[in-house]
């Protein structure tokens, strides 16, 4: 569990956090969501530790990130998977290369060991027979498998997903979705998914922290929004007409 508490963070004049608390449980699908510059991606590098918030806490079950010194931080980012945005797969390396890239840098596994845990990721992200293909060689779904698990390698504690689904087609979005769920419950992983995507929202999102010009918007899960009367929340949940017939629909069922 990663608990944030009254977190407050600015950049030369501007304050882009303002006492921010929230939770984000193990085993659970963490969705931070909100409008391009609402502050939820500095919440999400002052979580990983990548900015230093001028106040409040972080911790990581119990464990006040912002209080630890370098060497104490680098303990906690050996429990940290992250995903990124573009994959961030290196080129030159194949499937099995850049899943054995951390496993190279932060483990003490022999080589035996490093292949028999890369290959068990690549199988448990439905990629078996592709550790020889190159990145250039495989669909971008395919990429983010690969890059998903490369994240787990290391048998996180926690997994950060920056907007995992940019760039892909719905339904390979949803099966992105349905991978991190599974893996996330399957591993009692920490996981927090920084998205816009509002069909991951809807799909996956157990515990939600709507971030609204930086301050706490809202929190509650994917079926909470559809009773929610929050106006900034529904104004960019159900900002088209396709998610407000959604959101109708539910509701009238709800009343039959």
């Amino acid at each position: 569990m990663i608990e944030v508490r009254n977190v407050n963070k600015s950049f030369d004049d501007k304050q882009i956090l303002h006492n921010i608390s929230a939770t984000f449980y193990d085993g659970k699908t963490n969705l931070i969501i909100g409008q391009s510059g609402s502050g939820k991606t500095v919440l999400m590098k002052s979580i990983v530790g990548l900015v230093t918030p001028e106040e409040g806490e972080i911790l990581y079950d119990g464990r006040d990130i912002m209080k630890m010194n370098l060497k104490d931080r680098k303990m906690i980012r050996k429990e940290i998977g992250m995903l990124f945005q573009g994959s961030a797969l290196f080129d030159s390396e194949t499937v099995l290369g850049n899943v054995m890239f951390p496993l190279k840098m932060f483990s003490d596994m022999t080589l035996e060991e490093q292949l028999e845990r890369a290959h068990f990721c690549i199988e448990r992200v439905n990629l078996k027979g592709a550790d020889d293909k190159f990145p250039s060689e495989i669909s971008g779904g395919m990429q983010k498998r690969v890059a998903i698990a490369r994240a787990i390698a290391l048998n996180p504690k926690y997994l950060f997903c920056d907007e995992p689904n940019s760039g892909l087609d719905p339904k390979t979005s949803i099966l992105i979705d349905e991978l991190l769920s599974d893996i996330t419950r399957e591993y009692n992983i920490t996981t927090i998914i920084n998205t816009h995507d509002m069909n991951s929202v809807l799909g996956i999102g157990e515990n939600i922290i709507f971030v609204n010009k930086g301050h706490n918007g809202w929190t509650g899960t994917k079926d909470d929004i559809f009773d929610s009367d929050n106006q900034a929340l529904n104004d960019f949940v159900f900002a088209t007409d396709l998610f407000q017939r959604v959101k109708n629909y539910v509701k009238s069922t709800r009343t039959k």
